[in-house]
């Protein structure tokens, strides 16, 4: 397994087919969820994705403060079915979160998080900052992190 990070116009037109494949493949086929995946934050985000046997397996995009929140936030979190039981979701999301506070110089993250992933979330030191809203269909919660990576507990 590789893990990379990279800026959107650093990723080779390969990266970036099978990131949106992966993405399409989780967020609207198998949720069932129609709706515009390519929304241009991807230019303003580092993209950190793991590969597996040529694949990418895990997913997710680190997105500057101002893009989708005054702070920094992290999104498209996905993990192909087949590798769901191996752990990758939060050592992906770990790793992050360390690229934020280390090299980003930010304790503050705010996502929009899928409501049945809040313990996933909370276990990494996110906490719930609004009520339920639909995005999507879908039920999500904005959970917002201001703690440093140390903080995160080990579940």
């Amino acid at each position: 397994m590789e893990w990379i990070l990279k800026n959107f116009k650093d990723l080779t037109v390969e990266e970036l087919y099978r990131i949106l494949s992966l993405r399409g493949e989780i967020f609207i086929v198998e949720q069932n969820c129609p709706y515009q995946d390519i929304d241009f934050k991807d230019l303003k985000s580092k993209h950190l994705f793991a590969v597996i046997d040529g694949e990418v397996a895990a997913y997710c995009r680190i997105v500057e403060k101002g893009v989708s929140f005054d702070e920094v936030s992290i999104g498209r979190v996905v993990v192909k079915d087949k590798y769901r039981t191996i752990g990758l979701g939060q050592q992906m999301l770990r790793m992050a979160i360390k690229y934020i506070t280390d090299e980003m110089n930010e304790l503050n993250i705010r996502i929009s998080a899928q409501a049945y992933l809040k313990k996933f979330y909370c276990s990494l030191g996110f906490e719930q900052v609004s009520d339920e809203y639909l995005e999507d269909d879908i039920p999500h919660i904005e959970m917002l992190r201001n703690k440093d990576i140390s903080a995160i507990d080990e579940h």
